[in-house]
């Protein structure tokens, strides 16, 4: 299983002393938490797309490509790509390069986002979210895979003998996660391709990613790429910790009560409960997203929310030391344990690369029964 972190680089002020960071010390601060989280050991850092105030990663690939040169190990990866207002063909072409720039170490959250205006920014009608991000995948998915696409759609320009530069590392694309909260036709589309699905599983209650998770389960089996519980789920998540939970609550108050997005609402209490936030000790932490498992069954990828609202960056660099030191290996341990032989590991670009040749081995070398003959054989005739 893969244990990461995933910002969504909000500006905000710290509610303690009034002060708000630059754009520039924000940008830096997100370095600095991708390169301690490789150094504490987890797996994966991740990073939305806003175009907008007060969010800064207007340009993940920059961002990543910049970290791909700093880490070793890191998978580097979106929290959001926006399907629906980025070109298709700018997106196979800059995660290409990045997957080649990382060595293989890169995946992508497909989503719509969250801000309704960046839709007629990029030339795009709101109206037509969800259209938009079934044609742009279905398109993107070709640019991946075909060498030379000719292609005609509803919502850009034709393509005719195109093809996108550079081509996927090994000639294997990055894996796809769909990102979705509320949209079950996200969830259909990640099924229908046999690609992930992330769960942000941040202000809803558990009832509601239980079965926005099943559906996908159902139908990702119901297509053919395996049993439900084999289907590839992600999780978002949300944690403060303090030795004591008591020191937590009372440390993450300001920043919850005035924070942009559930600020000034629910109070603290109330959100944890209805929802899996999670503000205590290491040990709250590891029973709460253990408990996860429950609703969603075995799942591939926990991602958590640690640099919002306004903490500084020294705060959320003491919460990658303990999700490091006292969280992690312990979810690690757990997980495993509980996890069937069938149900398989978080995709890694190596793994895929493997199944790729075993998958064309199997194709060649397979022959008729009758005649011998190999199925390319056999299909040539």
């Amino acid at each position: 299983m893969q244990f990461g972190v995933f910002t969504v680089g909000d500006v905000t002020p710290d509610p303690t002393n009034g002060r708000t960071p630059t754009e520039a010390e924000r940008i830096q601060a997100m370095v600095a938490i991708a390169l301690k989280a490789e150094e504490v050991g987890l797996d994966v850092f991740a990073t939305g797309e806003h175009h907008n105030p007060p969010f800064v990663p207007s340009s993940p690939t920059t961002m990543l490509g910049y970290l791909a040169a700093r880490t070793q190990r890191l998978l580097l990866s979106t929290s959001t790509t926006l399907i629906t207002t980025n070109d298709p063909v700018k997106i196979a072409e800059d995660y290409a390069m990045l997957q080649h720039l990382a060595g293989g170490r890169v995946d992508l959250m497909m989503g719509r986002g969250n801000t309704g205006p960046v839709y007629p920014w990029f030339g795009q009608d709101i109206r037509n979210g969800i259209p938009l991000a079934v044609e742009n995948y279905a398109l993107l998915r070709r640019l991946w895979t075909e060498d030379v696409v000719d292609w005609s759609g509803q919502y850009r320009t034709p393509l005719q003998g195109f093809t996108s530069t550079p081509r996927p590392l090994d000639g294997v694309a990055p894996f796809v996660w769909h990102g979705s909260i509320r949209s079950p036709q996200i969830a259909e589309q990640a099924a229908y391709y046999g690609d992930g699905f992330f769960h942000n599983h941040i202000f809803w209650p558990k009832e509601h990613t239980e079965r926005m998770v099943e559906f996908y389960r159902r139908r990702y089996e119901h297509h053919g790429h395996g049993t439900a519980d084999q289907a590839i789920v992600g999780l978002g998540g949300q944690v403060f910790m303090r030795a004591n939970s008591q020191d937590a609550v009372r440390e993450f108050r300001p920043y919850f009560d005035n924070a942009p997005v559930y600020g000034h609402g629910p109070s603290l209490e109330e959100f944890t409960r209805e929802t899996p936030l999670t503000v205590g000790s290491p040990q709250q932490v590891v029973e709460r997203t253990l408990g996860f498992r429950d609703y969603v069954g075995d799942y591939q990828r926990q991602l958590f929310l640690v640099d919002h609202a306004g903490l500084p960056l020294k705060t959320v660099l003491e919460q990658l030391d303990i999700l490091g030191e006292e969280v992690v290996p312990v979810l690690r341990r757990e997980f495993a344990a509980l996890k069937p032989a069938h149900v398989p590991e978080a995709p890694t670009h190596a793994d895929r690369v493997v199944a790729r040749g075993a998958a064309a081995d199997a194709t060649v070398h397979a022959t008729d029964d009758v005649t011998g003959r190999t199925a390319e054989e056999v299909s040539a005739r």
